[in-house]
């Protein structure tokens, strides 16, 4: 099955500090590309890889589940693990999901945690609806390109699987239940007014991570699809300077221990 244009995956060999970017449901690389390309051309190690019934056609996702979404990031978090002194984990909206479940269960593997409109809930209706409604609706209305942003297009899918929409919902639950787990800096990044995702998903990850080092940054201007919308350069400084700010302190730990043992 051919890849729709700009959905292709991303990797880019830089420093010793790694970058891994993940992308939202239905979508593709190219909705959070200009945010990998951004940390690329600051020269870090960056991989963008394309979830698993992504990027080609929707009936493709329909047989797919979150444990093949998850088990594609962890590769990539365990190959950059080997690559990288370092490694950061950045995702949009479920992509933000994957982010913190990779942070929960990798601990020290993960130095620090950048995520925009973060999605950790299921509408209730729908969630409701869905264990018996998948069976007798393949599938439903599409949720790409919420943007505000004029003539800004998202490359996902038109429409969303039901089978898939269960299985998120799923992954959705056991993520909220193992924020406590996850302890690493964290960074934020919700959009005022999202149409797809709630900005109280935003404000119940703050609520339940463990982290003691934690930023909120509230997106005024931008719909869901932040990383394509008018917030997306404040998005890239934002997480820029975040693991950069990680780096440096790593840096100065590192040299304060080596001159204790001195």
């Amino acid at each position: 099955m051919s890849i729709l244009p700009g959905a292709e995956p991303m990797r880019h060999d830089g420093s010793e500090t790694g970058v891994l970017v993940c992308h939202g449901f239905t979508g593709s690389p190219q909705s959070v590309r200009p945010w990998a390309d951004h940390l690329a051309a600051k020269g870090l190690t960056v991989s963008l890889p394309l979830l698993p019934g992504h990027g080609t056609r929707w009936e493709d996702l329909a047989v797919t589940g979150w444990q093949d979404w998850y088990a594609t990031v962890d590769r990539e978090l365990r190959s950059l693990s080997r690559q990288c002194e370092q490694v950061f984990v950045c995702g949009l909206s479920m992509g933000g999901a994957l982010a913190l479940r990779l942070a929960a269960y990798h601990g020290d593997a993960v130095s620090g945690v950048a995520v925009v409109n973060p999605a950790v809930t299921f509408p209730r209706f729908q969630g409701y609806a869905l264990p018996l409604g998948r069976f007798l609706l393949r599938s439903a209305k599409g949720i790409a390109s919420d943007i505000a942003k004029p003539h800004a297009q998202e490359v996902g899918y038109e429409r969303v699987p039901t089978q898939a929409a269960y299985s998120l919902r799923d992954l959705f639950r056991r993520v909220r239940g193992e924020l406590p787990q996850v302890t690493q800096p964290l960074l934020v990044m919700h959009s005022r007014n999202d149409h797809v995702v709630p900005p109280s998903d935003s404000a119940l990850v703050l609520g339940k991570v463990s982290s003691g080092d934690v930023t909120e940054t509230v997106l005024e201007d931008s719909y869901h699809v932040a990383t394509l919308d008018h917030d997306a350069e404040r998005i890239f400084a934002d997480s820029y300077g975040f693991i950069t700010r990680l780096g440096a302190k790593r840096t100065q730990t590192e040299t304060e221990t080596a001159g204790d043992g001195a």
